[in-house]
């Protein structure tokens, strides 16, 4: 942050793999997991995916948007980059809310995952080795 900005003011740059999509968000996360089911290991091919929620207000796509693919609907769907296949961010709560997979940001957001969801789910090959807590399903 610069001298004066605040962490409400401050805006964190993303963008995909090859640099097609962007998008900005505002640092003001309400919360932050990292999530182990299948669709989100399917999806960035990995065990698990960090990510952070936001009202989907905050965030705006600076890029690229209509290079977007989105797969599933208007209110819940991921958002894709079409060339690259980038997972940048998700639409989700009945459209209310994005988690943006935080791999994606260029700069450091304020929050971190405080701990993991659909554990019941993870991958077989991975173990949890932190010790932050763990939820079978949605955090309650």
């Amino acid at each position: 942050m610069t001298p004066g900005e605040t962490a409400l003011e401050r805006r964190l740059k993303g963008r995909c793999y090859c640099g097609q999509a962007r998008f900005e968000v505002a640092d003001a996360f309400r919360y932050a997991a990292n999530c182990h089911c299948a669709q989100c290991r399917r999806t960035t091919g990995s065990a698990f995916k960090p990510f952070a929620g936001i009202e989907r207000a905050k965030l705006a796509v600076t890029a690229g948007a209509d290079a977007l693919l989105i797969v599933g609907e208007a209110d819940n769907h991921n958002a894709h980059c079409s060339r690259c296949g980038s997972l940048l961010f998700s639409v989700v709560r009945d459209g209310a809310y994005v988690h943006v997979a935080l791999g994606t940001l260029d700069d450091a957001p304020g929050i971190r995952p405080d701990h993991h969801i659909f554990v019941g789910s993870k991958a077989p090959w991975y173990e949890i080795t932190d010790d932050l807590p763990q939820f079978e399903g949605h955090a309650h």
